[in-house]
């Protein structure tokens, strides 16, 4: 809201009566998965803290059978938005904004959770969200029937490359991790090869990402994994799309990471109609 200049809106501020009331329908005009809704109000009480002029609430009514998580079809009547006139011109762009890029995510996440039904694997996100929206993109995820993978670097214990080759390779990597960590945070490592994953394992991994494979060889590693005498929860990453994402969870792996569903996700067609109340 501080980045649009919400309270500083110099069209509506010249163009619009003070006192007008309006109501402003936000309509789906593509088919999607809803995510964001309970911003909307949000977005009104942010605009009020932020302007201390405001004295009236807005009014957001929908039907019981729309909320985060529901698959809307074009043309679909998502909210309606009943408010002093100013206020809604002002956050329009702010409120169009959020729920299009959070039904984005939730549209994109349900497409690959949709192609591995019926399989063991669960689709996760990453960290490769918006810089400052993370919960609101990792929440989005979930209404596409996504899971969470960490939220932040102190959520847990992932060795990547470049700790690897820092720490002296995987299995000094391991030691520090087992010998440094806080509480009983898991342990997770990244291995790009099988021989790497056989070391991870022989290492005390607790979990282990099997990054850039081909379908073949996290086969290897899940039938290396049923061998070990204890349960190793595997996730593969790297080059993964809506075409090879069923070959991957067909693997019995049991979680595939997706970066594309906050990293470029398709914003959804959205419009918020405002007419005199």
């Amino acid at each position: 809201m501080r980045e649009d200049s919400a309270t500083r809106d110099a069209t509506t501020y010249a163009c619009i009566d003070p006192q007008q009331r309006a109501a402003a329908t936000i309509i789906a005009k593509q088919d999607c998965i809803l995510a964001g809704l309970g911003a909307v109000s949000r977005i009104f009480e942010v605009f009020a803290q932020l302007d201390g002029t405001v004295v009236s609430h807005a009014e957001v009514t929908t039907h019981p059978e729309i909320f985060d998580s529901v698959r809307l079809h074009k043309g679909q009547q998502v909210a309606v938005i009943r408010h002093n006139a100013r206020v809604i011109l002002s956050c329009e762009r702010v409120i169009l904004n959020i729920l299009q890029r959070m039904s984005g995510i939730a549209t994109l996440t349900k497409k690959f959770v949709d192609v591995i039904a019926g399989t063991h694997a669960r689709i996760l996100d990453t960290r490769k969200t918006v810089p400052g929206l993370r919960v609101l993109d990792k929440y989005a995820v979930r209404c596409g029937g996504g899971h969470n993978h960490r939220l932040d670097l102190s959520d847990g214990v992932l060795i990547k490359n470049n700790h690897i080759a820092l720490a002296g390779g995987i299995a000094a990597a391991l030691e520090r991790a087992h010998r440094n960590r806080r509480g009983e945070q898991p342990i997770e490592i990244e291995v790009r090869s099988f021989a790497e994953f056989d070391e991870a394992l022989k290492n005390g991994a607790e979990a282990v990402l099997l990054d850039n494979m081909k379908v073949e060889t996290v086969k290897q590693c899940v039938a290396r994994a049923g061998e070990h005498n204890r349960r190793v929860p595997l996730e593969c990453s790297g080059g993964i799309n809506l075409e090879n994402v069923r070959g991957y969870a067909e693997t019995g792996v049991d979680y595939i990471s997706v970066g594309a569903l906050t990293h470029s996700p398709v914003a959804v067609d959205m419009s918020l109609r405002v007419v005199p109340a």
